[in-house]
């Protein structure tokens, strides 16, 4: 009978899961892209959590290198599933490019984190979707309608109501630093954005770990310092992470356009706010929680707006 009750069970589960994975398909292609994006976002903000305190004691360029790493490690059994062939994408030569400016944005901006305020890093990382809007009128030719815009700047007012009352402006030449990364990673995120009209989610993902990895390992050894059994953990953390958000994140660039999608990264500034409160016990301030408020407030907007129809430009 305890065989039978869990095998019951698990197909209970199995068919409330495919009634909701029937639901989410039933949705519109922008709100299905604004939740992959949502979701996508909240990963990479705890990601980030957990790197920022390997970083600390490992140095940034072996932890850039370790993260990608462990993002190839965790989806290797997924490849002998399927078989290699299944992963091997169709333009190997733009995998390694999309990686190659992937890794160039990690790059600047790791080397510009340690002499800028977190205040100034949030406000400067916030002007990438601004970046990607603008790149997917001009490569994609895709309709900036107004309603997308307004969102944006709502959102981006958001942001610059928890971070302004904290600018510092004091980062001088790193700031600029920071500042040319948030174009390179729009290209990168655009460069995926292409990818996905020939390519699975799943397949971009692993060779974005390949990508990242082999760029990243000559810098990595010059500072090696090899890692404790807790830390390589975390570290596969850190894999499993980092590949869940890439692949929700493409996943949100197939079902729309990515201009559609970029409002919602305003919310990474909830996210954050709320993993600091949850993990940290930090108390977010009063402009913290106005700002949140904002930005959320956006997100719906644009969300209820997409499922409408898509008007004419």
């Amino acid at each position: 009978m305890g065989s039978r009750g869990r095998v019951a069970d698990r197909n209970l589960l199995a068919r409330r899961a495919a009634v909701v994975q029937w639901r989410f398909s039933r949705l519109d292609g922008a709100v299905r892209a604004l939740m992959w994006s949502g979701l996508s976002g909240f990963l990479f903000v705890v990601l980030n959590t957990v790197m920022r305190g390997l970083s600390i004691t490992l140095g940034t360029h072996e932890t850039q290198c370790l993260r990608y790493v462990m993002g190839l490690v965790v989806m290797l059994p997924l490849v002998a599933r399927s078989g290699l062939r299944s992963y091997w994408p169709k333009n190997v030569v733009g995998q390694f490019t999309r990686g190659g400016v992937h890794t160039l944005g990690l790059l600047l901006w790791f080397a510009a984190v340690p002499f800028i305020t977190v205040a100034d890093i949030t406000a400067i990382g916030f002007t990438t979707p601004i970046f990607i809007m603008l790149g997917a009128v001009l490569v994609f030719k895709e309709p900036m309608r107004w309603q997308r815009w307004l969102a944006a700047a709502i959102g981006f007012g958001g942001v610059l109501l928890v971070v302004a009352p904290q600018l510092t402006g004091g980062g001088g030449y790193y700031t600029l630093v920071m500042l040319a990364s948030s174009p390179v990673f729009a290209a990168s995120f655009l460069m995926t954005k292409a990818l996905t009209r020939y390519e699975r989610p799943e397949v971009i993902v692993l060779w974005q770990s390949i990508s990242v990895a082999l760029l990243s390992l000559p810098f990595a050894l010059t500072h090696w310092v090899w890692p404790s059994a807790s830390q390589w953990l975390l570290y596969l953390l850190c894999g499993l992470l980092g590949s869940s958000a890439h692949y929700c994140l493409t996943r949100s660039y197939a079902a729309a356009d990515i201009s559609a999608t970029q409002s919602v990264k305003f919310l990474d500034l909830v996210w954050a706010a709320l993993v600091g409160w949850l993990a940290f016990g930090d108390t977010p301030p009063n402009s913290t929680l106005i700002g949140g408020v904002v930005i959320c407030a956006s997100t719906v907007w644009i969300a209820r707006r997409e499922a409408r129809g898509r008007a004419p430009a």
